[in-house]
């Protein structure tokens, strides 16, 4: 069975409080209001997937549990390693991923998602913006086998990618 790696960048984040550490900042408005839309979107989709993993940042965890309520779901696993990992550390993230789980939703940040999207894949990606999603597929049974350029670019989709429809 392939395997299918959502990748999520969080939402927009509140920069208001100039006191809090860049962990702790939460999801501003819009933040709020992308996220739960592009849960819906993906719903809509008919997308399924069978384990959310999430950096445990605060604006991480928010977009994490927005995509949970969507889909009603009640288990998201916090991985440390997400917050502030660049390609390696993810790449290492997605091939410890359990091999039961054939699509995973991760959640994390930029400038990581981007990379590791671009690096496993053809997406040639300039930025994912807040909020947006890619998915990616790869033609193994084992996320351990997930290397460089060994994904394929389902879609990348993002919040403003919809405002013409």
């Amino acid at each position: 069975m392939a395997k299918q790696l959502l990748l999520v960048r969080h939402g927009k984040s509140d920069w208001g409080n100039v006191d809090l550490k860049d962990f702790d900042r939460p999801l501003n408005k819009r933040g709020k209001e992308n996220a739960p839309e592009m849960a819906e979107r993906l719903v809509n989709r008919g997308f399924k997937f069978d384990l959310m993993v999430s950096s445990p940042a605060k604006r991480a965890k928010s977009t994490a549990k927005f995509f949970a309520e969507a889909y009603q779901v009640d288990t998201i696993q916090y991985e440390e390693s997400i917050y502030e990992a660049g390609t390696n550390t993810l790449l290492k993230v997605v091939n410890g991923l359990d091999d039961a789980a054939n699509t995973v939703i991760m959640f994390g940040h930029n400038p990581g998602f981007t990379d590791l999207a671009n690096e496993l894949s053809d997406a040639e990606i300039y930025n994912i913006p807040t909020a947006g999603m890619v998915l990616m597929s790869f033609p193994f049974d084992s996320w351990k086998m997930v290397s460089r350029g060994t994904g394929e670019l389902v879609f990348f989709d993002y919040p403003k990618n919809s405002d013409e429809l």
